[in-house]
């Protein structure tokens, strides 16, 4: 009996509550626990079948088809959704006597990459707007109603577009990535989630140390200020998904704001955010700056060299020369061919500059300093002009110092007999000399060089006018400094002086200590002004003065 009691208490309970529902469709202002009571069918059902078997182990089996209580709702609201687009014209604005007020936010999931070869930047976003359309308001149990993209066709949206975009896009994939939400009040949710690749105007004069301010702008494409206005919805209306990072740049900030911009057409309400970024340097100190200072310091090994290994000391310039053109070239890929040097520019030149001062400076040692390499012979018409009075007489007093008879340059070519020069074996070598013939000299000279080992360590004339002679050219000079080359000057206490053969040249002295410090002082500036100089971050005027139509 009591089991009987409690059905039949269930089927009166539920027939009062079909009754309430049947009502109700023709009351769509109802309140909402008239629809959904607190006590379900389900749960009444269910609570009957638990207690009809109290002591079965097996669960209470339950088979519902769709409860009448669902269906009525969902026509409930195709009813208030037709009653609402009955009298609906999408193209006019949901007001007329004042503007129409979107408001906006951003949520960015990633950014970058960050492309400086075509100064655009891309992100990927939900973008959502938000604007109050009365005609659409309605009164029902449900505050607010997510609806199919096709209801977006019959509704009036605003045409909202990036001034500065550049192939951006909505996800379809599975369907296409938007939402539509409508409140009681008309309150209206456009959600989409976009890829935006916008344009980003650089100035790369610090790259790599450089910061870049990335601007997003958007607005109404058709309505003025008169009919539509932009607004952030409020304080944190820019956000980042937690962790978010970008491979190239760290993000400083960003800020937005709303602006007014004049074009042809009038006023238009314009968004503006910027994002404000500042490389990383890492990758250019690992792949640019140190590889840079490496060869150049490499350059500078021919400085300790000997000057007569020629083929080593061009060799090397040469290839540090070559090398630093590759990073050179490799450098430049990722960059567009701007009017001005950036900062990288401005360091491979410096470094370009010193591997080619080792050339020169290699150059000017060969010139002044390097009189043979003992492999060829000077030939004779280079010392056959020795003729005159003056360096006959420098020839004959030679002769006389160094006790050679009379007789002694007879058969000798007529150049070893102006200039000695292949005839005279250097101090310490040995009592025997070898001569062009086979005429012997009785009287050894101590103080001669031979050749092949002869350089020239003595300077008479003051270092500007030598330095002169150098610019200039001057033929003669030189070959004074090559005669001066084959004797030594007696000191004032008697002792002849050392004459040594693989002498270091003084040129090669001053380079190695000039160029690693004059280096080392032009990169200390250098990094000062780039790192420690970084312009602060400003507004500027949007790059959209040309997106008159």
């Amino acid at each position: 009996m009591f089991v009987k009691a409690q059905i039949m208490q269930s089927l009166i309970l539920i027939i009062c509550v079909n009754m309430v529902h049947t009502f109700s469709l023709d009351l769509p202002t109802i309140d909402q626990d008239v629809y959904m009571p607190n006590v379900s069918m389900r749960s009444i059902v269910m609570d009957f079948y638990a207690k009809q078997s109290p002591n079965s182990t097996e669960e209470p089996r339950f088979i519902m088809k769709r409860s009448p209580l669902i269906d009525g709702v969902s026509k409930n609201i195709t009813l208030v959704l037709d009653n609402l687009l009955k009298n609906y014209e999408s193209s006019h604005l949901p007001t007329h006597d004042k503007p129409t007020v979107v408001k906006t936010n951003i949520l960015i999931r990633s950014m970058g990459p960050v492309s400086e070869l075509d100064m655009e930047y891309s992100m990927d976003c939900y973008f959502r707007q938000y604007w109050r359309d009365q005609r659409l308001s309605f009164l029902g149990p449900i505050k607010s109603l997510s609806l199919s993209i096709k209801m977006l066709e019959r509704i009036w949206r605003p045409d909202t577009y990036f001034y500065n975009g550049k192939n951006s896009y909505v996800h379809t994939i599975t369907v296409p990535n938007k939402l539509l939400r409508i409140s009681q009040d008309g309150d209206i949710l456009y959600s989409m989630r976009l890829t935006i690749k916008a344009k980003c105007p650089m100035e790369l004069r610090n790259f790599p140390m450089d910061r870049q301010s990335c601007p997003l702008i958007l607005g109404s494409y058709a309505y003025t200020t008169r009919e539509l206005v932009y607004q952030w919805q409020n304080d944190e209306s820019v956000n980042f998904v937690p962790g978010m990072t970008l491979s190239q740049f760290d993000l400083m900030s960003y800020r937005y704001r709303n602006f007014t911009f004049t074009r042809r057409e009038g006023d238009f309400s314009v968004l503006q955010v910027s994002f404000n970024l500042q490389r990383h340097t890492g990758y250019f100190l690992i792949q640019v700056y140190v590889p840079c200072i490496l060869i150049v310091v490499l350059s500078w090994v021919s400085f300790w060299i000997h000057r007569e290994a020629t083929s080593d000391r061009v060799g090397l310039g040469i290839t540090t020369v070559l090398t630093l053109s590759t990073i050179s070239l490799d450098s430049r890929t990722d960059l567009p061919k701007v009017r001005y040097a950036t900062a990288l520019d401005w360091f491979l030149l410096m470094s370009f500059f010193y591997c080619i001062a080792t050339l020169l400076e290699f150059a000017g040692v060969h010139y002044f300093t390097k009189v043979g390499s003992g492999e060829i012979p000077i030939d004779e018409d280079e010392w056959i002009d020795c003729e005159g009075e003056e360096e006959l007489a420098n020839v004959t007093d030679l002769i006389k110092e160094n006790n050679v008879t009379p007789g002694s340059h007879i058969g000798r070519r007529r150049s070893s007999i102006i200039c000695p020069i292949y005839n005279d074996s250097p101090m310490g070598y040995g009592n025997t000399r070898t001569t062009l013939t086979s005429t012997p000299v009785t009287a050894p000279s101590p103080v001669l060089l031979t050749m092949e080992r002869m350089t020239q360590t003595e300077n008479r004339l003051p270092k500007w006018r030598q330095f002169m002679y150098c610019l200039m050219g001057n033929d003669k000079f030189r070959k004074q400094r090559q005669r001066e080359a084959t004797a030594t000057e007696q000191q004032d206490q008697g002792h002849h002086g050392t004459r040594y053969v693989n002498s270091v040249s003084y040129i090669d002295r001053a380079a190695r200590v000039l160029f690693p410090m004059s280096f080392a002082l032009l990169n200390l500036c250098y990094w000062f002004v780039y790192v420690q100089y970084q312009e602060d971050f400003k507004w500027r005027d949007p790059p959209i003065r040309s997106f008159n139509h």
